[in-house]
């Protein structure tokens, strides 16, 4: 049986040079991760501060037996910013990740991987995008699982691949949320969404939690933890599983991840680890399982039919 692939997303926040080499270094020496997503997905703004250091980390991971890829933008809105996915695309040896549709062009008769921001949301969808070069499709998390069956019955020789870890992008603007939350704007934002490390938490006027923003980009205040899904997923066809970074211990939850999918240990103690490691997480499922996506419908010692 072929082992199943563990996929560590791109960072999505605006974390300092420092703090974003030590993520890489440890994941490169200290998990058993296949593929590692580098490059930033949200914000153009924030490239001149790490992209000077990709090529030692690229180094780094590959040499440590780790696929890289190169995460694109999720939104491309202007003439720079179209230039610099040109650039990205005519990089050698070195596997992209489609995540606006206008980089699908610049990519095609190109193997790459298609990130979840673009809407795999059927077979035709799927087959157009396989027949461009896409070798790997990371769908959105919204699919429900008898969506996620259908496009693994229609996948043909391209990996499927979803998120089973962190906080969900529910939606990215040309406007910068952190930045107005602050009183700037956004060609002044002072990158203030560096201030919160996993996202500004935001709640409604009764005080309950309800969205976190990242920059141009507004997440699900919930973090998505699939562990108790990891089996059906694989059943349906499932073979690569992505796990998005955040300020957690992201090796153990890597590693805990990896014995998971590999049928080494429990969701019950997936689960209660990572409670262990934060308390105060609040997890969800609902998407999957085609109810509200903040829900949970699986507990510790409870599985629903």
């Amino acid at each position: 049986m072929t082992k199943s692939r563990l996929v560590m997303g791109p960072i999505l926040f605006h974390w300092d040079e420092n703090r974003k080499k030590d993520f890489y270094a440890r994941i490169a020496d200290e998990t058993d991760i296949d593929t590692v997503h580098v490059g930033e997905v949200v914000c153009a703004k924030r490239m001149p501060f790490f992209d000077k250091h990709l090529p030692d980390i690229i180094e780094r991971l590959q040499n440590a037996g780790k696929e890289v890829v190169l995460s694109s933008l999720a939104l491309v809105m202007n003439e720079r910013e179209i230039a610099q996915l040109r650039e990205i695309a005519e990089m050698p040896d070195l596997v992209i990740e489609a995540n606006d549709i206008s980089s699908i062009g610049l990519l095609s008769g190109r193997p790459h991987v298609v990130g979840p921001y673009i809407n795999t949301y059927n077979e035709s969808t799927l087959d157009y995008l396989i027949a461009n070069g896409a070798h790997r499709v990371s769908l959105p998390w919204e699919l429900p699982m008898s969506s996620i069956i259908a496009l693994c019955n229609a996948r043909k020789s391209a990996e499927i691949e979803v998120q089973i870890f962190g906080r969900v992008p529910l939606a990215i603007s040309a406007r910068c949320y952190s930045a107005r939350a602050h009183g700037l704007h956004k060609d002044g934002c002072r990158y203030v969404c560096g201030e919160a490390l996993d996202g500004m938490d935001v709640e409604t006027l009764d005080h309950t939690p309800f969205l976190a923003v990242n920059g141009l980009q507004t997440l699900s205040s919930h973090y998505l933890e699939l562990s108790t899904a990891v089996d059906d997923l694989k059943d349906a066809g499932i073979t690569a599983f992505r796990i998005s970074p955040h300020t957690l211990d992201m090796v153990r939850v890597a590693n805990l991840y990896r014995r998971l999918i590999d049928g080494e240990t429990s969701s019950d103690e997936v689960r209660q680890s990572l409670l262990e490691m934060q308390n105060d997480l609040a997890f969800a499922d609902g998407f999957l399982h085609s109810l509200p996506g903040a829900d949970l419908r699986e507990t510790l010692g409870s599985r629903a039919e």
